[in-house]
Parts: C-alpha cells; structure tokens; sequence
C-alpha cells in the first residue's frame, strides 16, 4: 500500500495534476491576447458560476454548428476551454477534423484564470 501511494506521489510530481499552470496555459493567452476567439465550451451551468472574460459559450458537442453559425473562416484562431482540458480536446478535435487550422486546447478554466492573474 505505501508503494502504491509512493508511486502516486512520484508520478504527481514528475507530471503534475489537478488544474496546475503550465506553459501550454500560458500560450493559450498569450494567442487570445493576440486576437484568437476564446471558447468556453462547458455548460450553460458552469458558464454562469465564472468564464474568463470575453469568451463565447458553446458546448463541446454543438461545437461545429456552433463556429460555423458565427461564420468563422477555417483559419480564424480559436483557443478552447472547459473545466478539465477533456470537452475542449474533443471540441479542438472535432474541429481539426472538420479543416478548422488554427485550433488550441487551452485546458482547463481553473489553470488559464490562474495564469492570467
């Protein structure tokens, strides 16, 4: 049992875990502060309880109707968020798959507010 909690330990701090700031947080602003579109693609539930100020809400499974109701061009740059980083990996995906080039997962909402602070 101490191994296993050992290893745990070990692995959290080699890869880290939870909402922690990293670089990739990091690039993710400073594309938004150049002018890529952010995305919050969590619930209209979490969107309300705090979103990072001039993101548009659209949920990770309405994604690409959702982009493509705004009328955004292929490369237009969009960084996506969400609680964990999971929905906006989907979302990042979804919208790769559909041709979109200029897509980022920033992760998690927690993680960027901390980074942009």
């Amino acid at each position: 049992m101490k191994r296993i909690a050992l290893v745990g330990a070990m692995m959290m701090s080699l890869f880290g875990c939870g909402n922690s700031v990293n670089d990739s947080h990091i690039a993710a602003l400073q594309k938004v502060a150049d002018g890529a579109m952010l995305i919050d693609v969590r619930s209209e539930a979490e969107y309300r309880e705090g979103h990072l100020d001039g993101s548009t809400r659209i949920t990770h499974s309405g994604i690409l109707q959702g982009v493509q109701a705004l009328g955004l061009a292929k490369d237009t740059p969009m960084v996506l968020y969400c609680r964990s980083g999971n929905r906006s990996g989907q979302a990042t995906a979804t919208l790769q798959n559909a041709g979109y080039t200029a897509v980022t997962n920033g992760g998690a909402f927690e993680s960027l507010l901390a980074a942009s602070q």
